[in-house]
């Protein structure tokens, strides 16, 4: 099975930008879905961004049009662009990956493979 690894989290001023980066290993992603979530202290996970192995997008709301998703897959990655960050923005992101995601991109309960996150803090 595929294993996932984020890097590039870290503390950002609000309005700053980060760049985090999903390393994958074991399985070429080029046939996977693959997704961002976040999660902040008591509370769920929360979907941010994903991308289908078709290469169709996804975001929530609360990152449309600050947020972006992109893969490489001749390096196996995929990235997450975060532009004009907000302190709300904080918690810990997690990649994930999935072969056969039907379509609820947004439940977490859906994708089977989980890196072990990086941290994002965004002050005021």
């Amino acid at each position: 099975q595929v294993q996932v690894v984020e890097s590039g989290g870290g503390l950002v001023q609000a309005g700053g930008s980060l760049r985090l980066s999903c390393a994958a290993s074991r399985r070429t992603i080029s046939r996977y879905s693959m997704g961002w979530f976040r999660q902040t202290p008591g509370k769920e996970r929360e979907f941010v961004a994903a991308e289908s192995w078709s290469g169709t997008t996804y975001y929530a709301d609360s990152v449309k049009d600050r947020f972006f998703i992109s893969r490489d897959n001749a390096k196996n990655t995929v990235y997450l662009q975060m532009n004009s960050l907000k302190p709300e923005d904080s918690g810990v992101y997690y990649c994930t990956a999935d072969d056969t995601i039907g379509g609820d991109y947004q439940s977490s309960i859906g994708w089977e493979y989980w890196g072990q996150g990086t941290q994002v803090t965004v002050s005021s």
